[in-house]
């Protein structure tokens, strides 16, 4: 399936791809918000100011993905490989991301506001500026390590 044959089934009100391949394209600005992409391989894919409000990328694989100012508020991000992942300015608001992967991700003045971060992975993540006000952070004792000299903290912990 290809970029366009999606749009055109969004257009149509279908909201549901698990599973589809949109490996290294350029989906820049796109609208995909309330779609399930669940287990969908995102990965080295330019989402640069993508809205994808509500959307379900529970274990989908964003490696290398570039989701820099893109709109997650939302989201289902659960068990997702964001390994490397450029998220610099994205809003991730209420997000749930509950056993993802953000080694080496970039979260540089990310909004996570009310975000579900239990259990995440964050080894090598710069998080400079990143809001995790209201967040939920249990089992990620990592990200209390380095959350004191990078972010915005007053969630629960």
């Amino acid at each position: 399936m290809d970029i366009n044959e999606i749009l055109n089934r969004y257009a149509d009100g279908e909201r549901d791809f698990c599973g589809v391949r949109l490996h290294g394209l350029d989906l820049s600005d796109i609208n995909l918000s309330h779609t399930d992409l669940t287990g969908a391989d995102l990965s080295g894919t330019d989402l640069t100011g993508a809205r994808l409000m509500g959307i379900n990328l529970c274990r989908a694989n964003l490696t290398n993905a570039d989701l820099r100012n893109a709109d997650l508020r939302s989201a289902d991000l659960s068990h997702a490989n964001l390994i490397g992942a450029d998220l610099t300015g994205a809003k991730l608001g209420r997000a749930n991301l509950s056993r993802a992967d953000l080694r080496s991700a970039i979260l540089v003045n990310a909004d996570l506001t009310g975000a579900i971060l239990n259990g995440i992975e964050l080894s090598g993540a710069d998080l400079e500026g990143a809001n995790i006000n209201e967040a939920e952070l249990k089992q990620a004792a990592l990200f209390r390590e380095v959350t004191h000299r990078w972010v915005t903290w007053s969630g629960n912990h």
